[in-house]
Parts: C-alpha cells; sequence; structure tokens
C-alpha cells in the first residue's frame, strides 16, 4: 500500500533530521528536535524523534524498515566500533610470509574486497590489500605469482581505537576516503576490523524482506525457535526480529547469555529472561557456539 503523501513528508523529515544529528553535532539536533516539538522541551530531541517513530509505526504510516533505518541514524552516536566491528577471530586475513601463490589465490577467492596482512603473528597486522591493486599488480607480473610481493601491493594499515563512537568513525571513513579500520584496545592489542559498510548496514539494514530472518548464523524452526550462532550480535537480532534484548552489557548473544548467568554455561543448560528461553546447544572450550532461543509465552493476565 502506497503511504500518504504527508507520510513522506514525515519519513523525509525525520530522516534529515537524523542526518543532521549525526553530522552537524548536538547543537544543530537540539534546534531541529525544538522546531519538532515545541511543547517538551525537558526531552532530548533524539528522545522526541524516536518517540515520534514509534507512534507513525504503531499507526501503519511506517514499516519497520522505515523505522529502523531512522533509528539506526540516532545509534550512531550511542555506539562505538567494537559494538558492530568483525571479531580478530573472524577476521580473514593473508600472511605475509606465505608462498606468492598461496597469498594471491587466499586473496582472489576471498568473498571481501580488502583483507588485512599479517606478518610473523596475526596479531601484527603490517597492511591492508585490495584485490584491484593485486590484480594490477599481476597484469604488470604476467600473470607470475612469483613476482608478486604483497607488502608492496598493501596500503598502510589504518588503526582506530574500539572506544570510537561510531558517528565519529563515519566522518572519519569519508574526510579519509577510507573503507576500512583496524580496531584495536587501550593496549594497542587487534580487537578486529571495521568497514564503511558496517556502519552503514547499521542504518539501512541487512533484511531483504521485513518478515523473514535473513542474518549469517541465524535460523528459523518450525516450531517457532531459532538456532542462533554465539557469535550473532545481539542489536543484529533485535532488528531482524524486533526483539529488545539489552546490549548494554554484552555484545552478541553468546556474551548475553554468559552475562545472565553469571558463567559459562555447559551444553543443554537453560536459562529464561528478557521474555526469552535460551538453551546452550554446542559448546567449545569456553566459547558458546551455538544456541536456540524461542520467546516464553506471557501467563493470562488474572
Amino acid at each position: 500500500m502506497t503511504a500518504a503523501p504527508w507520510a513522506v513528508v514525515a519519513l523525509l523529515t525525520l530522516f534529515a533530521a537524523g542526518l543532521a544529528a549525526i553530522l552537524l553535532g548536538p547543537f544543530l539536533l537540539r534546534l531541529v528536535g525544538f522546531a519538532i516539538v515545541r511543547t517538551a522541551p525537558q526531552r532530548s530531541a533524539e528522545d522526541e524523534l524516536r518517540g515520534t517513530l514509534e507512534v507513525l509505526h504503531r499507526d501503519g504510516t511506517f514499516v519497520k524498515a522505515d523505522r529502523d533505518r531512522v533509528g539506526g541514524l540516532l545509534d550512531l552516536a550511542e555506539l562505538e566500533v567494537s559494538d558492530v566491528m568483525i571479531h580478530r577471530t573472524a577476521m580473514r586475513m593473508v600472511d605475509a610470509d606465505a608462498p606468492p601463490e598461496a597469498v594471491v589465490r587466499e586473496i582472489l577467492q576471498s568473498p571481501y574486497t580488502r583483507m588485512p596482512v599479517w606478518r610473523i603473528s596475526n596479531d601484527n597486522i603490517v597492511g591492508v590489500v585490495h584485490a584491484k591493486d593485486l590484480l594490477r599488480a599481476l597484469h604488470e607480473v604476467q600473470n607470475d605469482f612469483s613476482k608478486i610481493d604483497v607488502l608492496k601491493v598493501a596500503s598502510k594499515p589504518w588503526f582506530v581505537p574500539d572506544t570510537t563512537d561510531l558517528r565519529e568513525q563515519l566522518n572519519a571513513f569519508l574526510r579519509r576516503k577510507a573503507h576500512i579500520a583496524i580496531v584495536v584496545d587501550e593496549y594497542g592489542e587487534v580487537e578486529g576490523l571495521v568497514t564503511l559498510e558496517d556502519i552503514i548496514e547499521e542504518i539501512v539494514g541487512e533484511i531483504a524482506d521485513e518478515h523473514d530472518v535473513d542474518i549469517q548464523g541465524v535460523r528459523q524452526q518450525a516450531d517457532g525457535s531459532i538456532l542462533v550462532d554465539g557469535s550473532v550480535p545481539i542489536r543484529d537480532l533485535n532488528r531482524a526480529l524486533d526483539w529488545t534484548l539489552p546490549d548494554d552489557e554484552a555484545t552478541t548473544i553468546a556474551g548475553l547469555v554468559i552475562h545472565e548467568a553469571q558463567s559459562i554455561p555447559e551444553e543443554k543448560q537453560a536459562f529464561t529472561f528478557h521474555g526469552k528461553r535460551f538453551v546452550v546447544l554446542k559448546r567449545e572450550k569456553n566459547r558458546i557456539v551455538r544456541l536456540r532461543v524461542k520467546a516464553v509465552e506471557e501467563p493470562p493476565a488474572r
């Protein structure tokens, strides 16, 4: 069903206000918020925008995807790169000292355009190679793999603190015209990597259809439960399923279970919290690999 013209105008107004909050700072956001809602100056402009979004969503003016996109804009200032980064255990990298043929094969077979390059230890990132630069270098040496030095093809890595907020990181990506950064903790140890696409996906989402679950590591079951890899971010689940699991104390669904259980659960252990039943299906050493999650039916009101 096509939205009414006023609804389209409302969506554009909210989107513009959210974008202003990200790119122009809190001062302009307060001005926008005051222009939109004058009756409650004690509430922040972001609170007003979120409240308006929920009202428009409930009355059917905004579909879930519209609400999530504008909400994603507002969330950027509240999130850090550590909340959306690819953890170092899931990073695909190449060893600079590996045989050139193996390096070229790994890069060309990767689904990613850019890959970090390490030397001696995979915590020692010494460069980032772009597949197009590698193809250009191969062309210059008539596809002779033995003449490829991946470090000469790679660019210098860019390291950013894991506490950088997403709004700041987005602006930094735009200023540097960069697409990837290596995330480090306060000791300079590699935590993971973040890309421009990761931040954009926080705004536009990764879901093909608002009723289908289409996240890597998440599988809908016939009984209504969800099989979830422990590494799936809580925010992704909330966004896909319209859940409200808290992500203040943990980033991944496994981290949430460990935080709530105050221990590392054994396989087949089950927990109920936040309106969901969590069953640990697989554990490897101290890592929760897979869980089953199902909504708990609320008892009838008396």
